[in-house]
C-alpha cells in the first residue's frame, strides 16, 4: 500500500475482494444463528479476528511507509516532505477517529 497522493482519495483499508469475502462470511454467520447459534458466533468471532488482524497489519505498514518518507537515516527531509508527512498523518488519524 503506497502513501496517499495529494488530491486523491486515501487508499482503502481493505481491498474490495477481502471486504466482500468478510461481509459474506459475516452474513452467513448471522443467517445460520437460529440453526446453530454457537457455530454462528464462532464464525463471527473468526471474521472479527481476521478483520482486526488485517487492519492492524495495514496500519502498521502505513505507519512504516509514512515514517520512511521523513525519518529514514541519511535522509534530510525538506520542508515540503515534512508538510506532506504531517498531512498524511493527520488524514490517517482523522479517518481512524471517524470509525
Amino acid at each position: 500500500m503506497g502513501a496517499d497522493e495529494p488530491g486523491r482519495a486515501p487508499a482503502p483499508l481493505f481491498p474490495q475482494d477481502a471486504r466482500d469475502e468478510l461481509a459474506t462470511r459475516l452474513q452467513r454467520a448471522v443467517s445460520t444463528f437460529v440453526d446453530s447459534p454457537r457455530r454462528a458466533v464462532e464464525e463471527a468471532e473468526g471474521v472479527f479476528r481476521q478483520t482486526v488482524t488485517h487492519l492492524t497489519d495495514t496500519l502498521a505498514e502505513r505507519e512504516r511507509m509514512l515514517r520512511a518518507s521523513w525519518k529514514d537515516p541519511g535522509t534530510d527531509a525538506e520542508t515540503e516532505e515534512l508538510r506532506l508527512a504531517l498531512r498524511q498523518y493527520r488524514e490517517s488519524a482523522e479517518r481512524l477517529l471517524r470509525m
